[in-house]
């Protein structure tokens, strides 16, 4: 994550992953048509990510579009969005804002991790209880707990940076490349997807999530929602 290029093509992996796996449960694998809850992958995408697609209407329109098909339109149109937000602000503060984001949510994540952990081991004798080995289970429980661990820091990660908003402000217009002087960043509380979010502006740059000091529970959350950090990201 030290290098642009690194961050750059894991946040794109993480993209397309995660939208691989809510294209599947509305999608299921190997299924037929008549399966396939399109209406239902609408409104997930446009709740939970903002991205409004018209995938009914693809699919009327081109009755032969294949499951496959359709899941890599979807991620196309999906890094078209994400590119014109980075070209928006610039490459380099962009993947700087990106490397803090997944910073600070993985060190929340592993701090609930490890707590989870612990649980884990001070309880995990009373397998034997049930004729099972205990260290077995242990080893299995704890690779699930890593396994759930990865999901949460991806998803949250794709959803952050996929739904923040970048306004860029007094862009003048005679020069089309010059560089933006007042950015806007704005990102939705996930617990409430149509929840109007609260913009936080900076002179020069986005303002990167700060993953250094510790930050209290009253606090306002440093991703700039205005919000306590109690009510967002410490969530």
């Amino acid at each position: 994550l030290l290098e642009t290029e690194d961050i750059a093509e894991t946040i794109t992996a993480m993209r397309e992953g995660v939208l691989a796996d809510i294209f599947r449960r509305y999608v299921p694998p190997e299924s037929v048509e008549e399966q396939w809850d399109l209406a239902g992958l609408e409104k997930e995408l446009a709740s939970l990510l903002r991205l409004e697609l018209p995938i009914l209407e693809w699919f009327k329109n081109e009755p032969t579009l294949g499951d496959e098909a359709i899941l890599q339109r979807i991620a196309d149109l999906a890094a078209e969005q994400y590119a014109a937000k980075v070209e928006l602000v610039g490459a380099e503060p962009f993947r700087q804002f990106e490397r803090n984001v997944m910073l600070q949510i993985l060190d929340t994540h592993w701090r609930e991790h490890l707590a989870a952990l612990d649980a884990l081991r001070q309880g995990i004798h009373l397998r034997g209880y049930a004729q099972k080995n205990p260290k077995q289970e242990y080893k299995r429980e704890a690779f699930e707990l890593f396994e759930r661990l990865l999901d949460s820091v991806r998803g949250e990660v794709v959803r952050l940076l996929v739904t923040v908003q970048v306004r860029a402000e007094e862009v003048e217009e005679t020069a089309p490349h010059a560089e933006v002087h007042n950015v806007q960043y704005q990102h939705a509380d996930f617990d409430a997807a149509h929840e109007e979010a609260v913009p936080a502006e900076t002179d020069a740059a986005p303002r990167p999530l700060h993953a250094g000091p510790r930050v209290g529970r009253n606090d306002p959350c440093p991703c700039g929602s205005g919000k306590k950090y109690k009510q967002c990201h410490g969530k």
